[in-house]
């Protein structure tokens, strides 16, 4: 080989490509449901955005961005999460003039280079959702319903919600006074990265995975809220009560983006062990000014395409119908070619999906083709049923064959599709 794919990529098709088709699809039949209509945004933008949005001293920034400089030495950056692209369209736009809220969602391709393991990716993909323009709770709660009926339409149980509040402006600088203060006490305790950011970022302490037992000994946004974060995280957990969404607080939860304020979780699949987080987001009512606009609370998720589609159950998996044709066309002579392929195009016009063997293979080989292409019918036609102008057709479940004059193909070749579709 000379050339083979990116570490951290993969390249889909086959039954993995269906599966994947017919998951994306489910998706965007549930955003719709909820009211969310779909955006898409372009896959690199601006570096600035995200060091402003995301935080310069976040991992994701400092250390996991593609950044590149065009031909007029701009900083580009292949987008490494969708929620400050969404937002500079929302507001570069106009749509913040509308009023009310603005639901959308995405999904496509990330970027971060970042240890390629289990379910994670240097390419990957993430389905989400962003509401804009509400500073209430109860949107907050929609967004948690609707990253939870996500998983709950593939059949996932169990399913675990940890909630938390970072605190806004107003009481995250008192509260970071304290955390720096508790962390100098215990500077000699803390990792490497750890003893950077007790300067820099304190509260990216709480995503470390080597600082646990230091983590539980460290004080917590929640006992330092301001009245208005208080009472937000306060109405969002009657709301989700009366919801029944069950959820369990998790004051050191903070999530890896700076651009979040007050609400923030993540679903959990206790069940996947070390890589259970499912998705997760929050509120970030600070984001639009970031990005040139004005203040406008907003609320979103994300989640991993890769990690759903590598636990669902099997139901969605292989096969999919979705590319699946409903005839495959066999030609006994390849001078046949040119009556077949206007044929095929009339009948296609008619909404008829069709497999043409143009191969010149003998006829046992394209019967096995049609086989393993999953069609129902197999349709035969060569110079003698051009000259008869009726094409021999054959059932593939049974055997059984029949001759159905051209006319007629199209009625008799979407009779049997509806009838393996009752």
């Amino acid at each position: 080989m000379r050339f083979r794919r990116p570490r951290g990529t993969q390249d889909f098709f086959g039954d993995r490509m269906r599966s994947w088709a017919k998951v994306e699809e489910m998706l965007a039949a549930l955003a719709g449901r909820y009211g969310y209509s779909e955006i898409r945004t372009p896959v690199f933008e601006v570096s600035e955005l995200f060091v402003r949005a995301v935080g310069e001293a976040t991992d994701i920034v400092s250390k996991e961005m593609y950044v590149f400089t065009d031909k007029k030495g701009r900083s580009l950056t292949l987008r490494p999460e969708n929620t400050a692209p969404v937002m500079r369209a929302f507001i570069e736009n106009g749509l913040h003039r509308a009023g009310g809220i603005t639901r959308f969602w995405y999904q496509g391709p990330m970027f971060r280079y970042d240890r390629p393991q289990a379910g994670r990716y240097r390419q990957f993909h993430q389905f989400g959702a962003e509401a804009i323009g509400h500073p209430g709770p109860a949107i907050d709660a929609e967004i948690i319903d609707l990253s939870l009926a996500v998983y709950r339409m593939f059949g996932f149980e169990g399913l675990e919600v940890r909630l938390n509040s970072v605190g806004c402006p107003v009481c995250r600088p008192g509260f970071l006074d304290v955390l720096r203060g508790a962390l100098e006490e215990r500077r000699d305790e803390l990792c490497d990265n750890c003893g950077e950011r007790a300067d820099v970022n304190p509260m990216r302490i709480f995503d470390c995975k080597e600082c646990g037992e230091i983590k539980s000994r460290l004080p917590v946004i929640t006992d330092h809220l301001c009245p208005e974060c208080s009472e937000h995280f306060g109405g969002l957990q009657s709301i989700l009560r009366e919801m029944k969404v069950d959820f369990i607080l998790d004051p050191l939860l903070v999530r890896g983006l700076d651009y979040y304020t007050k609400t923030a979780y993540e679903v959990l699949h206790p069940g996947l062990g070390g890589q259970n987080a499912l998705c997760g987001g929050g509120r970030y009512d600070g984001l639009a000014e970031e990005c040139g606009g004005g203040s406008i609370p907003a609320v979103g998720f994300s989640a991993g395409m890769e990690r759903l589609m590598e636990n669902l159950p099997e139901e969605f998996t292989g096969k999919t119908g979705l590319d699946r044709v409903d005839a495959f066309f066999i030609l006994p002579d390849s001078s046949a070619a040119a009556a077949v392929l206007s044929i095929a195009g009339r009948l296609r016009s008619e909404g008829v999906r069709i497999s043409i063997d143009l191969s010149g293979r003998s006829m046992k080989k394209q019967m096995r083709g049609a086989s393993d292409s999953g069609a129902p019918l197999a349709v035969i036609i060569g110079p003698e049923e051009i000259e008869k102008k009726e094409a021999a057709v054959k059932l593939l479940s049974s055997g059984d064959q029949e001759n159905i004059p051209f006319e007629e193909l199209a009625a008799r070749i979407l009779q049997e599709r509806k009838n393996e579709i009752d």
